[in-house]
């Protein structure tokens, strides 16, 4: 094999855990047993008569308009969901494929460097496999993450996630996501069968599809909270917030995107410097985390991906095992890696 001192130009990932969109419906909470009929909850509109509250000053505006600014009304529009107000019990429910495959690249322009790549993979699934990982993927669907602010503030949360075999259901487990909490991740019981599965799907040993359904009990009536747009270019007028729908016969049901589904599952990163104090964050390649406006995973740190994968597979320096862990974590994520220029 010739000696490789570049990562590839050309190097792409299919991501291997792939949700759903998460799809919100409305019940009460004795009823959860069987609530395959109960409605959807529904994005409508309301318009509100609100006040201005940014920092006028802060714009260097003339002292007398901004006076007059601020006594002025704000009236807008919203998308808004809500329970109805005979129902005190959210569900969202949404499916989650593992696929196997992981390391292996969807495009890589350079056979040599692939191949010492998946030796690379090969060589940590002997050592690690994938159980650390994939019991971390379970305890975020044991404890509810993917709920995100629907979880805070719930009296009761219940997860059921269920295996699916020619769309019948072979096993299921049943977690009491607030006795978990957010800031742990464990392993051990019903999170270490689950994680045993989704661990399973990763190798290839078996198809895994999950079926996840969360009970949220939050009180009759209460505001929800699907995804929320974002809409680059807003003209005068439009909307100041658009909730995610899908469309289905007609209906517009209120749901989370695929998207924060999967980043709430991938987020395990513990491995980083901080990571006492601020708790797991998203696998990413520099740790960004957008709400913080931080990413820690600086590349002077050298604790990066790009950093860790470049001295693995080019230079045979392996990182310790628990960066071991990002770097596939990263790959399970799915991305356009390549080398710039």
């Amino acid at each position: 094999m010739s000696k490789l001192d570049k990562r590839a130009k050309v190097l792409a990932f299919e991501r291997k855990l792939d949700p759903s969109d998460a799809l919100f419906y409305a019940g009460n909470w004795a009823e959860r047993g069987n609530s395959q009929a109960w409605p959807h909850v529904a994005v409508r509109e309301k318009s509100v008569r609100g006040t201005i509250s940014n920092d006028l000053v802060a714009t260097d505006q003339d002292p007398l308009k901004i006076n007059a600014n601020i006594a002025n009304p704000n009236p807008q529009t919203v998308d808004v969901a809500t329970l109805p107000h005979d129902a005190d019990t959210l569900k969202i429910s949404f499916t989650l494929r593992v696929l196997a495959g992981v390391g292996e690249p969807s495009a890589c322009n350079k056979a040599d460097y692939r191949a010492k790549l998946l030796d690379t993979v090969a060589a940590y699934r002997e050592a690690h496999g994938f159980g650390e990982l994939a019991c971390r993927y379970a305890a975020n669907l044991a404890n509810g993450r993917f709920l995100w602010r629907n979880r805070v503030g719930a009296e009761q949360v219940e997860v059921r996630v269920t295996q699916l075999q020619d769309g019948q259901a072979v096993q299921g487990w049943t977690f009491d996501a607030l006795a978990l909490g957010l800031r742990q991740l464990p392993t051990g019981g019903n999170i270490a069968e689950l994680g045993s599965l989704i661990a399973d799907g990763l190798s290839g040993r078996q198809h895994v599809l999950l079926q996840i359904t969360a009970y949220v009990r939050v009180g009759a009536g209460q505001e929800v909270f699907p995804s929320q747009e974002l809409i680059l270019d807003r003209g005068r007028g439009d909307k100041s917030k658009t909730l995610y729908f899908v469309q289905q016969r007609e209906q517009r049901i209120a749901a989370i995107h695929s998207q924060k589904i999967g980043n709430a599952l991938r987020t395990i990163d513990t491995w980083y410097d901080g990571a006492a104090d601020n708790g797991p964050i998203a696998i990413e390649p520099y740790g960004s985390v957008t709400t913080q406006g931080r990413a820690y995973r600086q590349p002077r740190q050298k604790q990066d991906f790009y950093t860790l994968l470049d001295n693995w597979v080019l230079k045979d320096v392996a990182p310790a095992p628990e960066q071991q862990h990002f770097v596939i974590a990263t790959l399970i994520r799915g991305g356009v890696f390549g080398e710039a220029g």
